[in-house]
């Protein structure tokens, strides 16, 4: 399957402290707050009571989205 080598599984996948990069592209339900340093991604996540989850670690910068990882985590 042509471009399924940067796929990223749930398992794989990094959150919140777990985020190595210092800025991401930050994608939120509804919205799209752009590029910010990770402190201030976390910052937006804990705010909502929600995580931030890196959905694209081989971007530049990484894209992370703002979600509740519960209901997804295997």
């Amino acid at each position: 399957m042509a471009g399924s080598g940067n796929l990223v599984t749930l398992n794989q996948m990094r959150t919140n402290d777990e985020i190595r990069a210092s800025q991401v592209r930050v994608v939120a339900e509804g919205e799209d707050p752009g590029v910010m340093s990770l402190a201030e991604a976390l910052a937006l996540a804990r705010g909502a009571g929600l995580d931030l989850v890196e959905v694209a670690p081989d971007a530049h910068p990484p894209v992370c989205r703002v979600m509740d990882y519960t209901q997804y985590r295997p």
